[in-house]
């Protein structure tokens, strides 16, 4: 399984430069070098879903996945390219 470098959200971009990942006490930050915005099937596609979704098997799963995840929400959805902060 690979690293997950892009983050699908839905509705439109968010301002910023850095992404803020909260989990209980753990906090990972990473920055944003690049956005795409569309439909669930423009930003997830054959080059790139398994970026999105590491355990997908195929670009169809991952859609499914991401269609359950928000369950209902037929609008825009935004792909936030990230990478590691480092220090």
């Amino acid at each position: 399984m690979g690293e997950k470098t892009i983050d699908v959200r839905k509705g439109d971009p968010c301002r910023g430069e850095i992404a803020v990942y909260l989990s209980g006490r753990k906090v990972l930050r990473m920055k944003i070098t690049k956005r795409e915005i569309g439909r669930l099937e423009e930003v997830v596609r054959s080059d790139n879903y398994v970026l999105v979704i590491p355990s997908a098997v195929t670009v169809e799963g991952a859609v499914a996945y991401l269609r359950q995840l928000y369950d209902g929400y037929d609008g825009v959805f935004t792909a936030y390219y990230v990478v590691r902060l480092m220090g």
